[in-house]
């Protein structure tokens, strides 16, 4: 018998693709770049396909690099893909845009209704810093929150998923069974919270499902089936308001 979502007691998230737009924040920081190079051909996917490519690349190289840094990086290796003239100054700005990375409007609502139902946990691939500036932008006080600045890789590394398990079951008692891994990205939370043995939540910003583009996620040639399929949170929220017969 397939479980509902309100047999989860503990709702584990990415937060950016899932609850923090970043290809908009990624894409409007690309800005003064594209501007002062005068560029007319870098598109919006192109720029957020090539990102997917760079950062992957970059979170392998310098696991241990503070994301700030790491986009740092990412921001320079982009401008050298797309023949443009940065600085760095302008690399600089680029590493520390993630405050201006802007919420989904649906995530704020959504999460304080599942604040009544669940623990809601965070695994982000950002550092602490990065992600308190974003939390101000979503409405809730997490149960915990686990970056890779605390763990010491990036997603999708199964040392951070192993973490989040060892964690979740020492803070807050949770079994592997009482958690849902609820996210967009395949290719950072998907495929290594399967293979962790996580139920999963897919949040299909991108509508992958229905043919759209990865964007700044790394392409899965194999994505696994979720346990569930929502386009948004508030999909979700309302999936639980169905279940759980709480409306309020």
């Amino acid at each position: 018998m397939s479980k509902r979502l309100a047999d989860f007691s503990v709702l584990t998230f990415d937060c950016y693709g899932t609850l923090i737009d970043w290809e908009t924040g990624i894409w409007d920081a690309l800005q003064p770049l594209i501007q002062i190079n005068g560029c007319e051909t870098v598109s919006r996917n192109t720029a957020l396909s090539a990102f997917a490519e760079v950062e992957n690349a970059q979170e392998s190289e310098t696991p241990d690099m503070l994301y700030p840094d790491l986009l740092t990086r990412v921001h320079a290796r982009l401008a050298e893909r797309f023949d443009l003239h940065s600085t760095p100054e302008l690399d600089a700005v680029f590493g520390a845009s993630i405050p201006h990375w802007p919420a989904f409007p649906d995530t704020a609502d959504a999460l304080r209704f599942l604040k009544r139902q669940f623990k809601l946990v965070i695994l982000s691939n950002v550092n602490r810093d990065g992600f308190a500036a974003s939390n101000r932008k979503l409405g809730v006080v997490f149960d915990a929150v686990y970056t890779a600045q605390d763990i010491g890789s990036y997603k999708p590394a199964a040392r951070n998923f192993e973490y989040l398990l060892d964690h979740l079951d020492r803070e807050h008692g949770a079994a592997p069974g009482e958690i849902l891994h609820t996210a967009q990205s395949m290719f950072h939370d998907h495929v290594p919270a399967k293979h962790a043995g996580l139920a999963r939540a897919w949040i299909d910003r991108q509508g992958l499902s229905k043919g759209g583009s990865w964007g700044a996620t790394a392409r899965v040639e194999q994505a696994p089936e979720a346990d569930f399929l929502f386009p948004t949170m508030g999909a979700m929220a309302t999936a639980v308001r169905a279940e759980t017969g709480n409306d309020s």
